[in-house]
């Protein structure tokens, strides 16, 4: 069940453009518009839940979580790959990662989306 009017459930419809990480049967993750660091990506379910602990199989969700922050980490040449969960912003849940004092600063976006897949 998708909510019409939650940007991240859109998102997952195809109806705003992203640059996309990684996608699955059940989860999506693309790149920040508004990234903490390069390389900053949201972790979504495609299935609209309001926060993360209402999600079936967490697991899982945490098993794409670490898969991209592992890419991150060699994508971006750094150890640290801090996460937050929040869902006060946008009532879907999500997961962010991002890298921590990586190498790069860009804020080119189609070429940390790049750096990330390369890497998974």
């Amino acid at each position: 069940m998708n909510d019409q009017n939650c940007i991240f459930c859109k998102i997952v419809k195809g109806k705003i453009p992203t640059y996309k990480i990684y996608e699955d049967k059940n989860f999506l993750a693309f790149l920040d518009i508004n990234p903490r660091e390069a390389g900053h990506v949201q972790v979504i379910p495609k299935k609209h839940y309001r926060w993360v602990w209402d999600i079936d199989d967490v697991g899982e969700y945490f098993k794409v979580v670490k898969k991209i922050a592992l890419a991150q980490q060699k994508a971006f040449g750094t150890e640290m790959i801090r996460s937050q969960i929040y869902g006060d912003e946008v009532p879907h849940a999500h997961i962010w990662i991002w890298p921590n004092n990586s190498q790069s600063n860009s804020l080119d976006f189609e070429s940390n989306a790049q750096k990330i897949i390369t890497n998974l």
